[in-house]
């Protein structure tokens, strides 16, 4: 496949690595379309295939999709069962799919309250991707950035106890080794869609310098087009790091 990224208009130095998603606005598609609300999220789910082949396609190194938050167990049992047997079917459809592509696919977030099946197919599906060296797919879910940085200070917390580990020697570096999304390359750009401006307890430890860009497209009207104007938009932030240049 041939890379233009001439159609980009950005240069090499300011092309994002790590791309990470807020994918925002199925149930508010359905209810434009007038159609059943869970459909929305079906629907959704085809944007992620979509997604998964415009990162490969501008050679990202890393792509983080925001699929299930810890807070959305509050919505509905008949919603939570439809979402969770959504992602078991497109698990078990899609891994062969991840495999031939190069993709290795690792989830984030506590899985222990999902039921076994899908706990099953998630340590099947990663296993089946661990040697793939190519795009790195992160898929966050039953994730929140307070879990997130609560599991690293239990974790550190063990370490010390056990002798292990001087706290002294805890910096933001090495707290960041027991987080999520610690063995890859920083989140370059959040992309939210749905036009809600906010992080939603999304990597809020890892996105500290990462651009921001919020769009008012549903998540299941997000296209290659809508993907590249947040690229190009990236392209044109100067980022400082908290320096002068």
């Amino acid at each position: 496949m041939i890379i233009n990224k001439i159609d980009l208009k950005i240069k090499n130095t300011s092309y994002p690595n790590h791309v990470a998603i807020i994918m925002d606005g199925n149930r508010r598609w359905a209810k434009r379309k007038k159609i059943w609300q869970f459909l929305g999220h079906r629907e959704g789910a085809n944007t992620v295939k979509k997604i998964i082949n415009y990162a490969l396609y501008y050679k990202l190194k890393v792509l983080t999709l925001y699929a299930f938050s810890s807070e959305n167990w509050k919505r509905s049992v008949d919603e939570i069962q439809f979402l969770m047997n959504l992602f078991t079917k497109i698990l078990n459809n899609e891994t062969i799919n991840f495999k031939n592509k190069n993709i290795c696919l690792k989830i984030i977030g506590n899985i222990s309250k999902f039921n076994a099946n899908l706990q099953k197919s998630i340590i099947k599906a990663e296993n089946f991707t661990k040697n793939n060296n190519g795009l790195i797919l992160n898929i966050a879910v039953n994730y929140g950035g307070r879990w997130d940085i609560i599991s690293g200070i239990k974790k550190i917390a063990v370490k010390i106890k056990k002798g292990l580990l001087n706290p002294k020697t805890i910096n933001e570096y090495n707290f960041s080794k027991y987080l999520c999304l610690n063995n890859v390359v920083p989140v370059d750009l959040v992309i939210r869609t749905g036009g809600e401006l906010r992080i939603s307890n999304f990597l809020i430890w890892q996105i500290a310098y990462s651009e921001l860009y919020f769009t008012n497209i549903l998540w299941p009207d997000f296209n290659k087009q809508n993907f590249k104007d947040a690229l190009e938009e990236f392209s044109k932030r100067k980022r400082r790091f908290g320096g002068n240049n």
